[in-house]
């Protein structure tokens, strides 16, 4: 699967997370159980699921007293339009659906748009639940009000009430409701329980600039990351040594405290498994994360050229230029000088150059997974990411050549 199509598909975290299982399947990984008894043999590859998070591993050739952890990190979530459990209104002859908000999405690029929806329906079958991926084949739309009727938008800007003015339109008023709808994904012998489902934008990835330089698409961040994180590692030369691991984490857009966000209990656990089953001592674990590397990879706001004061002039990345390193004096950003320099010797020994990011001190900085799990692991974090405008709009921008950079960068950590 190339990086459009893995744009394409991953329109939910439930979907990101099944495309990058097919791809691990796709190149050899052996798909593990959390309540499976494991059998882990060194040279292999495995990975592990929960809920929208994946964790991808891959034992060394040895394993002994030097070997260390490798670990990287990206996020399946993005910022959206969940549909509420009872999303259907009807008025003005219409039948909308009712959203609630997802992480901090920039609402005014959410009208007007070709939108989908899509995500898992819990059904229940012979008195089992399961759970079923979709993916609508109807399209919705949030029609912006006209300008003859908001005289003044173009002079005062546009003032959205998220709870007012961002429901769909789906259906005219005398359609099946929603669930009439949803219950067409089922078989006879299904009946929906519940769903977790959201709006998308249905246009696709493309290319974009003159020399065809840059990317469109929604929810680069962060798919970007999780593209190169599944490059990096099932592209890497096999670790003598080294447990290489790439997680992917669902929830960081909304602060990370779930079963499968990087506040859970999901990648500590692996790892404690995993050290404990190639015969490492329990005593030892917590030394051998101090002595690890970790890389926490999420996109970077690259500087506007309509915004030049936006940014803090000496740290302000560009697109095209080279991955960029995150680092905040208050921490919101996990980057310590001895991660940073290990970042910066991979970076140079395959030709990448790095920018560097630090946030005006009159703009609140934002945050990543890599805090929370270099605090809960005591392991040493690096924050970096690609540059990219637009964050947080249902269609963002980065360029191909940062893309290609971290792809090599990725490469050569978990090679090293």
């Amino acid at each position: 699967m190339n990086f459009f199509e893995f744009l394409n598909e991953s329109v939910t975290p439930f979907h990101t997370a099944n495309a990058l299982k097919n791809r691990f399947v796709s190149v050899g990984f052996e798909k593990l159980g959390e309540t499976d008894t494991w059998n882990l043999e060194c040279g292999k590859n495995y990975f592990i699921c929960r809920g929208s998070a994946v964790f991808a591993f891959r034992i060394p050739v040895t394993f002994n007293a030097e070997s260390r952890f490798k670990l990287a990190l990206a996020h399946t979530d993005f910022p959206a339009l969940k549909l509420t459990p009872n999303p259907c209104k009807k008025c003005a002859g219409i039948t909308t659906l009712h959203p609630e908000i997802y992480g901090s999405p920039l609402f005014n690029t959410w009208l007007d748009r070709d939108l989908g929806y899509a995500g898992i329906l819990a059904v229940e079958k012979k008195g089992r639940v399961a759970i079923k991926l979709v993916r609508g084949g109807s399209l919705c739309r949030i029609p912006e009000l006209a300008v003859h009727l908001n005289r003044s938008v173009n002079a005062d800007g546009l003032k959205l009430n998220p709870q007012e003015h961002l429901d769909a339109c789906f259906a005219e008023a005398s359609s099946p409701d929603f669930t009439e709808v949803l219950k067409k994904e089922l078989a006879p012998d299904e009946t929906l329980l519940d769903f977790d489902l959201q709006l998308f934008d249905t246009q696709k990835a493309a290319l974009g600039g003159a020399n065809q330089e840059w990317i469109y698409s929604g929810r680069l961040d962060n798919l970007s990351s999780c593209d190169a994180l599944v490059n990096g590692l099932v592209t890497a030369d096999e670790s003598a040594c080294d447990i290489c691991g790439a997680c992917f984490f669902d929830s960081e857009e909304v602060g990370s405290k779930t079963r499968d966000g990087a506040a859970g209990n999901f990648l500590k656990a692996s790892l404690e498994r995993i050290f404990a089953l190639l015969g490492g001592d329990s005593f030892l674990l917590n030394g051998v994360l101090a002595d690890s590397l970790l890389l926490s990879v999420d996109m970077a706001h690259a500087e506007h050229p309509s915004y030049l004061e936006k940014s803090e002039p000496n740290h302000a990345p560009l697109l095209g230029r080279g991955i960029v390193l995150k680092t905040n004096a208050q921490k919101s950003y996990a980057s310590e000088s001895l991660a940073n320099a290990k970042l910066k010797l991979i970076c140079n020994k395959v030709n990448v150059p790095v920018q560097t990011f630090v946030c005006r001190n009159d703009i609140p900085c934002g945050s990543t997974v890599g805090p929370t799990v270099s605090a809960a692991l005591g392991i040493p974090t690096v924050d970096i990411g690609e540059p990219m405008l637009s964050m947080h709009s249902i269609r963002e921008m980065t360029a191909v050549a940062d893309h290609e950079m971290m792809n090599k960068v990725m490469a050569a950590f978990f090679s090293g």
